[in-house]
């Protein structure tokens, strides 16, 4: 009760439309991030506690780079504004909501937890300021609504703090793809210039007849359609509801399936089939198979540990999930070195005392 009425002004804005809409209410994340915006707008004229460096009005927007599927998918955020928040709300025209659902699209921040599944999306303005790099500075992480920002390198004074957009796990090619794609610039960060990681992070078989460079680029094209296949049905919330234990077991033949096909010409350690294991563990802690989770992680861990920079919050939550698998199935001593693993990482991205490690510390001593 003393957070609704501490957030009735944004609760109101929802309660009557979820009580009208029922069954039917499922705005996007961003629809109702953007409601809310517009709502604080509205109540909050001046600038917020966390617009001290920069306010949403400054955001860029990219609005001359966005492309025709990108507007229609802006028109259709719109169309769902209008359509789910109609009461507690007053709209800008069009050309307004374009250009902030594209500032939202280009500044919002992916809140996850320890274990990295999505808890929901914000907006921290000052935290926006700063710029990507593939070998970044800091790291964002998150307690309650709050954004916290700590150093995992030294930063000298007048050092520029770097934070990084995306996953890090992928190839140089692959990165700036995903940065062209979501934010309109190519990185030039000593690891997108050197390139030096590339090599082991497509690794190839070591084969008495080793494969072509044609076949090596058929299979990188294949291994990168079925991230997409798997990025779009994750989009489409089929993933994240496998309502049916047999979707499940089929999106585990589908992982398995290319695992095999790409198992030919990559290594183990690949990138590529690390991201199909990690799909695979998914489905398996979904239909709770543990020791099927516990098989992929493994597998996954060492490499994640090489291609990933020394302190990431995939690392520690590869090593969380493998602590909490192993605890389950009773393996302590593995538990316990696998839980320290993850620890050592959080203290220094999280922060020493912070609720995700007050909580795996108890998990320690409960078992």
């Amino acid at each position: 009760v003393h957070f609704q009425k501490e957030d009735w002004p944004m609760h109101k804005l929802e309660c009557s439309a979820m009580c009208a809409f029922g069954q039917n209410w499922n705005p996007s994340e961003t629809v109702r991030l953007t409601a809310r915006i517009l709502a604080k707008q509205k109540t909050h004229p001046e600038r917020t506690q966390s617009e001290k460096l920069l306010a949403v009005k400054e955001f860029e927007s990219h609005l001359d780079k966005l492309d025709n599927e990108k507007r229609e998918l802006i028109q259709n955020d719109i169309a769902a504004l209008h359509h789910f928040y109609s009461k507690h709300l007053e709209y800008p025209d069009n050309a307004a909501l374009v250009v902030l659902f594209a500032q939202v699209n280009c500044n919002g921040f992916t809140i996850e937890d320890e274990e990295l599944s999505h808890l929901g999306s914000a907006i921290f303005p000052d935290v926006a300021l700063m710029n990507h790099s593939c070998c970044p500075n800091v790291i964002v992480t998150y307690k309650g609504t709050l954004a916290e920002v700590r150093a995992v390198k030294e930063i000298e004074p007048g050092e520029e703090v770097f934070t990084s957009y995306i996953d890090l796990l992928y190839p140089t090619e692959d990165r700036n793809d995903r940065l062209r794609d979501s934010y309109f610039f190519n990185c030039d960060c000593r690891e997108c210039i050197t390139k030096k990681k590339d090599k082991e992070k497509l690794e190839i078989r070591k084969l008495n007849d080793p494969p072509s460079a044609e076949t090596v680029r058929d299979m990188i094209k294949y291994a990168r359609n079925m991230i997409e296949e798997f990025r779009r049905a994750k989009h489409y919330k089929y993933i994240l509801c496998l309502t049916l234990t047999p979707l499940a077991c089929e999106l585990l033949e589908i992982c398995e399936l290319s695992l095999d096909k790409m198992g030919a010409v990559f290594e183990d350690s690949n990138v590529y089939m690390l991201h199909m294991m990690y799909q695979a563990m998914g489905v398996c802690l979904y239909v709770q198979d543990w020791e099927g989770a516990l098989r992929y992680g493994q597998k996954i861990i060492r490499p994640y540990s090489q291609h990933y920079p020394s302190y990431s919050l995939n690392v520690a939550s590869m090593w969380l999930k493998l602590g909490r698998l192993y605890m389950a199935l009773e393996n302590r001593t593995a538990g316990v070195k696998a839980l320290k693993r993850a620890i050592a990482i959080m203290e220094v991205a999280h922060g020493k005392d912070h609720p995700y490690i007050s909580e795996i510390k108890k998990e320690l001593e409960d078992h």
